[in-house]
């Protein structure tokens, strides 16, 4: 693993920073537990977390009729609220597969790629040192019209994660950019909703189309 020296190195450090004021999600996570406690999950699921993009995938299951899928994705998270609640929305569940969608609000609030980076790395790093061999698949930050101007930043943020993956086994990183954007190189019009940042059904069945290849047996 040609990452191991920045993998440990970091890891040090990051593991100390996790935490900070009560989060604006404890409800959501709650909301989780007690439906769990009520419908228990699939169990060996391929669990899906990250922000809103996940979230609002209302049939993320018919989507993948031939596959364990749990999705706890919250809110308009980012990775610091994804780290935040990691032991309460990943390593719980024994995921055989972890596909993440989150990086993009980091971005949208201000946070430089560098920044956002990091507390993805701070929270891949959570994982494998639970779940070291566990496949994780990335979705890179998506094009939405909405934060078109923030494109450079967002796409700079996928460069860092996509480059820091291609050294790790059992990772993949996935580019939705070329499934959304036309012939004008613009997001296209129809995988949006009217707030021009969340997915219609389009939208989702484009991603549909290249996620279900990077998904486990």
């Amino acid at each position: 693993m040609k990452n191991r020296f920045l993998f440990a190195f970091v890891t040090l450090f990051l593991f100390h920073f996790s935490s900070y004021a009560q989060n604006k999600y404890e409800g959501d996570i709650k909301a989780y537990e007690e439906q769990d406690k009520t419908t228990p999950p699939v169990k060996d699921p391929i669990l899906f977390v990250g922000s809103s993009s996940l979230r609002l995938w209302d049939n993320i299951k018919e989507a993948f009729p031939d596959k364990p899928v749990l999705n706890r994705a919250f809110g308009g998270s980012t990775l610091t609220d994804v780290s935040y609640f990691y032991q309460r929305i990943i390593p719980v569940y024994k995921p055989k597969q972890i596909v993440i969608y989150c990086g993009e609000n980091d971005i949208a609030g201000g946070k430089s790629p560098k920044d956002a980076y990091m507390e993805f790395f701070k929270l891949y790093a959570k994982i494998r040192k639970d779940m070291p061999r566990v496949p994780v698949l990335f979705i890179s930050a998506k094009p939405a019209p909405s934060r078109w101007n923030k494109r450079a930043e967002m796409q700079e943020f996928n460069r860092l994660v996509s480059s820091f993956l291609d050294g790790e086994e059992d990772a993949d990183y996935l580019d939705v950019w070329p499934v959304m954007l036309n012939a004008e190189l613009r997001p296209e019009p129809i995988l949006y909703k009217s707030d021009s940042l969340h997915m219609t059904p389009e939208g989702y069945r484009r991603w549909v189309e290249v996620i279900k290849p990077l998904l486990v047996d």
